[in-house]
């Protein structure tokens, strides 16, 4: 395999997705299993629009690019599609129009009904169409499935071109099967197989015709297997077997967290979508269930999102964050790699086995560049330690951790002033390397972009937080020593925050600083998260809280990545002044960790209203910070992802923060410190809350102005011990 040498230019490094289609023209269903995902319109079909996301996707190469439903050389009516509550099918319902003359058809529309079941599992989308007659006479009509594979990269259907292509070759395998082959310029040879039963009548390279003869009344049945595996037979009869397969996973991944039902039905639609969205991302790897970032442009392991994930589901559901720490502890760089962004200890930014990443013509294979996943890899296992108790884990991991700590204070603060600064090691990399990764998104008050290194204010907090929380490990480790040290570094680090970071003309800390130690004074939501790691002081927290909840940060549907009035302030941009949901959740848990819980529910309340709005009521990865309006939804951002895992996942950990719930697995407590319920909720059951051994279903009840909290079921061998204290 040949590393490529090119021109970068034209390669899509920077975060943001270029727009050549919106995702909000049309509706588009997504479905994902392990390392495969789908894009489908509302008939089930994909390809029909040119320069589209939709297809068939397999490790970041879109396996099928067309697949179209026709009887009768026409498209069916479109009855109605929607996605099963798991997750797990899509179901479409259609008819057939008048097939022949307006003024005497051959066969009167509504006689024909198709339902197409559609899933995927194990590299493969199966489906079934179902046919059958309503008519009072025998039926004779022609189905046919047109069909295609470009094999493109992920990252040309972003946009990317790219100056050479491997050999696609097509042939028609037996009298039931198509196969497709790409032979790459990576040397790896990719296959995408479509077979059918019954026998077509006739197929060809690309498509398949049955002729199907119903009398009045009668049923039956085409199914089709597309799949991605290499040179593998799947064969359409085992869909009833995979679908039990597919549904029993998801049973499994699901049962292990927590339920949430509550006395608002809404409430209850977007939280059961959130927990269905999670645990459709969840992936299994070869170090455990690891949340892929988003569907369709980031599915497959980003650092940053699965730890910030794992966080905010700590308390529902424990083992995604066990998996992301052993994952991203396989993955840590021991090397230093220009290219990658990578030195030793740092932890990956993100991963790719496509054809492209494999070349060298995007630097994505395996990507360092990112300044805050290290040490947040650290908090992750220190609050997962907190959760669990899971000595053993911590272990095995301690050198993994030791080696991002050294990472944070030698290569992640190279002038030694006691600030983790980001700079990218060459021009292919991102020039922006915290969560706002886009290249427009650190900038000065004036709007003059901020030059490296660069300091951000969240990536200060974080490290404050992730050394206090690792002390206590370090600790129970029997490392004393280092676990006072790391204390006092925390300490100082707050103290050199606080004069450096603070700028009371905004009223809130600093954006970042650059290259000179100059603070970008712009009001962004970065400030919040200094708030979520606790290294704000109670002064400074409530003046931050206060400067957010004002209507320039807060649209009324969450808190602005930047305030309106700043200079490079766009309501529809990805970074300066739009909306997202896993920011959002992050400032909430800060103001409650302050004692403004009010603000956390009035988050909560706001993106709950929107995802009323939106399609299966599935929370966005963003969407535009417009003003909201009376009787007007949110506005969706043109190219967000939709399942995007640390966005799904952010009314669940906003509830949380509301109850100021704490699982304590050290104290063996269950803590509300302070709850509040948002106005809309009367009460809420929290069902299969675990520690240890042990599991117990909660009530959390509103009574006049009172929270009470009562235990509704236990079960295991050990007491739980649930402590519930008042207002501040």
């Amino acid at each position: 395999m040949n590393k490529a040498s090119r021109d970068w230019s034209d390669v899509p490094c920077e975060p943001d997705v270029p727009v050549r289609m919106s995702l909000v023209e049309s509706t588009h269903f997504t479905l994902k299993e392990g390392d495969a995902f789908v894009v489908l319109d509302q008939y089930g079909d994909c390809g029909l629009v040119p320069g589209g996301p939709d297809g068939l996707y397999f490790h970041d190469t879109r396996h099928l690019s067309r697949f179209e439903l026709l009887v009768e050389g026409q498209r069916p009516l479109l009855l109605g599609s929607r996605i099963r509550d798991d997750n797990a099918v899509l179901c479409v319902d259609l008819t057939n129009p008048d097939f022949g003359p307006a003024n005497a058809p051959t066969i009167a529309h509504n006689l024909i009904v198709l339902d197409r079941t559609k899933f995927l599992w194990d590299g493969a989308c199966f489906e079934r169409i179902g046919i059958r007659n309503y008519g009072s006479r025998r039926l004779e009509f022609e189905l046919e499935i047109r069909f295609a594979a470009d094999f493109h990269d992920l990252f040309e259907v972003r946009g990317a071109t790219r100056q050479a292509h491997g050999k696609t070759s097509v042939r028609i395998a037996t009298d039931n099967r198509v196969e497709y082959e790409y032979s790459g310029l990576d040397d790896i040879r990719r296959h995408t197989c479509l077979s059918f039963e019954p026998k077509p009548g006739r197929i060809e390279p690309h498509r398949a015709v049955f002729r199907i003869a119903l009398e009045a009344g009668a049923k039956t049945k085409v199914l089709a297997v597309v799949d991605c595996g290499e040179e593998r037979r799947i064969e359409p009869a085992n869909f009833r077997h995979a679908l039990l397969a597919k549904r029993r996973q998801l049973h499994a991944i699901r049962n292990s967290a927590v339920t949430i039902t509550s006395s608002n039905r809404l409430f209850n639609r977007v939280t059961a979508r959130s927990a269905s969205d999670l645990t459709m991302l969840l992936t299994r790897t070869e170090q455990g269930l690891y949340p892929y970032a988003g569907i369709p442009w980031f599915s497959t392991v980003f650092g940053r999102d699965g730890i910030i994930t794992a966080m905010l589901t700590l308390w529902t559901n424990p083992a995604v964050g066990l998996g992301v720490l052993r994952h991203l502890a396989a993955t840590q760089a021991t090397t230093i790699d220009a290219v990658a962004d990578a030195q030793p200890g740092k932890i990956l930014h993100e991963s790719r086995n496509s054809e492209m990443a494999r070349l060298g013509e995007v630097p994505f294979g395996r990507y360092y560049g990112t300044i805050d996943a290290t040490p947040l890899f650290v908090l992750l296992a220190g609050l997962y330690f907190q959760r669990t108790g899971d000595l053993d884990t911590m272990r095995s991991l301690w050198g993994n951790i030791l080696a991002a700590l050294e990472w944070c204070d030698r290569y992640g603060d190279a002038d030694q002033d006691g600030f983790v600064e980001y700079h990218r090691m060459t021009e292919m990399g991102l020039s922006n390397q915290g969560w706002k990764d886009s290249d427009d998104a650190i900038f000065h008050a004036d709007g003059s972009p901020a030059e490296g290194p660069i300091a951000l204010c969240e990536v200060q907090s974080y490290l404050y937080a992730a050394k206090k929380a690792i002390a206590v490990v370090a600790e129970h480790l029997g490392h004393e020593t280092l676990a006072a040290a790391l204390l006092q570094q925390a300490d100082h680090l707050r103290e050199r925050f606080e004069t450096a970071f603070w700028c009371p003309e905004i009223n809130m800390y600093a954006l970042a600083l650059d290259g000179e130690k100059r603070p970008c004074k712009v009001r962004s939501s970065n400030a919040g998260h200094a708030l979520f790691c606790g290294i704000a002081t109670d002064e400074h927290a409530k003046a931050t809280a206060e400067t957010m909840m004002g209507a320039d940060f807060f649209s009324g549907w969450g808190i602005r990545t930047i305030a309106r009035g700043e200079a490079n302030f766009n309501p529809i941009s990805y970074h300066n002044g739009s909306i997202w949901p896993h920011d959002n959740a992050l400032i909430g848990a800060g103001f409650a960790r302050y004692g403004l819980k009010q603000h956390t529910a009035r988050i909560l309340g706001a993106l709950v209203d929107a995802a009323g709005y939106w399609e299966l009521q599935r929370i966005p990865e963003l969407f535009c910070g417009f003003r909201r309006r009376p009787h007007q939804g949110p506005t969706a951002y043109p190219v967000a992802c939709a399942p995007q895992a640390w966005a799904t996942v952010a009314p669940l950990s906003l509830l949380a923060s509301c109850l100021g719930l704490t699982m304590d697995h050290l104290g063996n407590e269950i803590r509300f410190d302070a709850p509040v319920l948002p106005h809309f909720l009367d009460d809420v059951r929290l069902g299969g809350l675990k520690l240890g051994n042990s599991a117990m279903d909660l009530l959390v009840e509103r009574r006049d102005a009172a929270i009470s909290v009562r235990v509704a079921d236990t079960s295991g061998d050990e007491s739980i011990v649930v402590k519930i204290r008042g207002k501040r």
